[in-house]
């Protein structure tokens, strides 16, 4: 088959888990297929949406999006027509779209017209929140920067999230109120829209697949986890070390809540050490380093900060390296990448008892969890979990709780084919 997967950001320019995930699906696939990637660069020394096209084992064509002038644009002409002539070029069998914030919703009409079938993998909230986490962000708000969300609404939207858009003018409050609620509207009447052309939808965890079906009433939504490629999960070769290491792996953004681990770990008394692995990111590692300072001196000592890990030697480069996973977002994760690659190489996971996390994690089952936003809380299960090391490692001896080991991808690439040649077979016999 000719598969074309479209995702908003592929390794190694962007390396967060639907990334990672996209990446490993499309090897994986491009064993016995033709794949072809369409995703996004961002050069601003490069014509706006300016293609090139990366040959290798798969073809990959990057559109250069002007990100910073364009951030919440959900439609893109400009991507549309680069887009058309990729079909035009590849004629797909099937396209597997991961994501397309920062690409473009409209590619979903031009790829249907053709008869093409539409595969769609969720991994976040985008398609009924315009910030894709359920997260507010309202700058008026000075005690909690981000407060959860418990549902898209227009005006709430406009208010809570979008405010920071608004000229500042109290004579125009009203006004601007009212564009951008009649902004969210018409987001929504589209996505509305635009979903009813997919195919098929793949939710990675059932918390997920519930908030798509209540919102959406989708008949055409699945359940599948993800499929991770098990080769790299080398045998663990824990090195010794004279010190409890916890562990954090992830991109240093505030809804990762990396900050209230910092804060957590500064309130632990057993004698551990916390690492943290991720790419520094600008002005905002910087300012997340700067929580370290809050703390006492001999706490800031025991903090190690790891940079970026090579995600194809992630034993050798992490799992050798610590004894416990902590995953402390604050907005409720979907199903993420970092707690089933724990699981694989038998290492415990302290997270939060909120979404998709506590889904892969039990408490006291197969890991720890904390109340989530918590970080009185968190440091209380790291607390325990650093006193208690025979019980840290039956915890995470039972690792992955669902089977033996997390998904293969090969058995996952497997169910995609049948499910790509079932829509397949389908589009034509409908002709």
């Amino acid at each position: 088959m000719k598969i074309l997967k479209v995702i908003h950001g592929y390794p190694p320019a962007y390396n967060a888990g639907s990334e990672v995930y996209s990446q490993t699906l499309c090897e994986a696939l491009s064993q016995n297929h033709e794949v072809y990637v369409f995703t996004r660069e961002e050069n601003p020394f490069l014509p706006d949406y300016d293609m090139r096209v990366e040959k290798g084992k798969l073809t990959k064509y990057l559109i250069n999006i002007p990100l910073l002038r364009q951030r919440y644009r959900y439609s893109h002409p400009e991507v549309d027509r680069v887009f058309e002539d990729i079909l035009e070029t590849i004629n797909p069998d099937v396209v597997h779209i991961g994501h397309l914030n920062h690409l473009s919703t409209t590619i979903i009409p031009k790829i249907s017209r053709r008869r093409i079938p539409i595969v769609y993998t969720l991994h976040d909230y985008w398609l009924i929140c315009a910030r894709g986490q359920f997260l507010q962000r309202n700058p008026q708000t000075t005690q909690d920067l981000w407060p959860l969300c418990e549902g898209q609404g227009n005006e709430k939207c406009a208010k809570n999230c979008y405010a920071g858009y608004f000229s500042g003018l109290q004579e125009e409050r009203n006004k601007e109120i009212a564009y951008w609620t009649d902004w969210f509207r018409a987001r929504m009447d589209h996505i509305r829209d635009i979903v009813t052309q997919v195919d098929l939808f793949i939710a990675p965890s059932q918390y997920l697949l519930k908030k798509y079906k209540d919102f959406f009433n989708l008949s055409s939504l699945v359940y599948m986890d993800y499929g991770f490629d098990l080769e790299r999960f080398i045998k663990r070769q824990r090195v010794k070390e004279d010190k409890f290491v916890f562990g954090y792996m992830g991109t240093h953004t505030p809804q990762k809540g990396i900050h209230h681990l910092i804060e957590a770990f500064g309130k632990v008394k057993s004698d551990s050490y916390l690492r943290i692995w991720g790419r520094e990111r600008g002005e905002v590692t910087p300012a997340l380093k700067s929580f370290v300072h809050n703390l006492p001196l001999e706490k800031r000592r025991l903090i190690d900060w790891r940079g970026e890990y090579n995600n194809k030697k992630i034993v050798e480069d992490v799992f050798n390296h610590t004894d416990a996973i902590v995953v402390p977002s604050i907005w409720e994760e979907n199903s993420p990448l970092v707690i089933h690659e724990a699981q694989q190489m038998k290492v415990p996971v302290i997270t939060a008892n909120s979404g998709g996390m506590a889904e892969y994690v039990h408490h006291g089952v197969n890991g720890l969890l904390f109340d989530h936003r918590n970080s009185n809380d968190l440091a209380k299960q790291m607390e325990w979990l650093a006193k208690n090391l025979a019980e840290a490692e039956t915890l995470g001896k039972r690792g992955y709780i669902y089977s033996d080991n997390i998904p293969d991808i090969k058995d996952q690439v497997k169910d995609l084919e049948n499910i790509y040649k079932a829509l397949i077979l389908e589009k034509r016999i409908s002709k």
